[in-house]
């Protein structure tokens, strides 16, 4: 019992740290095309929580979830960017991406039985979002294909981080790590909210 608790506390502890060292936005990682696409999700907070935490409410959900819940989030993000470089504007941008973090993070905190189209539009709406920011904050000179190609690999493989410690959780605690992991996504979307951490 006490092992599990500290296991518990330990990879609750440790999303948390991640999270606080993250620092969103910090000048982007490289400059390249694809370097600066491949970048910029790990370079936001915000960005790398709501990914993983898709990884993670992909996994909780099971089945067929595991891979239609981030190939919604990736070509509806596709999606957002090509409206922003299509010009359409696309209201509350930042706001929809902090509420990401936060509602994805509640969702699997609370693993709650739900319909599926539910998970469904709201990663695909908030893929939008992200998939908008991401093109609006590209660098002008940057080649649009080289950092949209980096920006989908890099995407993906947040939701991949975030189905393997699914998956890794869910064999250790029956799901409650999973949970737990959602509760700690939720709390930084709060506090995104709040602006007492930054995007």
């Amino acid at each position: 019992m006490k092992t599990k608790t500290l296991n518990l506390a330990v990879s609750g502890a440790a999303i948390l740290m991640a999270a606080s060292v993250a620092q969103a936005h910090p000048g982007h990682i490289g400059h390249g095309g694809f370097a600066g696409g491949f970048g910029h999700p790990y370079s936001g907070i915000d960005h790398m929580l709501a990914m993983i935490a898709v990884g993670l409410l992909a996994v909780q959900m099971g089945g067929r979830a595991v891979w239609f819940l981030p190939l919604t989030f990736v070509g509806l993000m596709i999606g957002g960017g090509l409206l922003n470089f299509a010009g359409l504007p696309v209201p509350f941008v930042e706001q929809g991406i902090m509420a990401s973090v936060l509602v994805l993070g509640l969702m699997i905190a609370m693993a709650a039985k739900m319909p599926v189209a539910i998970p469904v539009t709201l990663v695909g709406l908030f893929a939008i979002f992200h998939g908008y920011a991401h093109v609006a904050e590209m660098h002008a000179g940057m080649a649009p294909m080289n950092y949209a190609l980096g920006f989908i690999l890099a995407t993906a493989s947040l939701h991949a981080i975030g189905i393997g410690v699914g998956l890794a959780a869910r064999q250790t605690a029956s799901g409650q790590l999973v949970r737990l992991g959602g509760a700690a996504i939720a709390a930084c979307g709060l506090l995104l909210c709040l602006g007492l951490i930054h995007a």
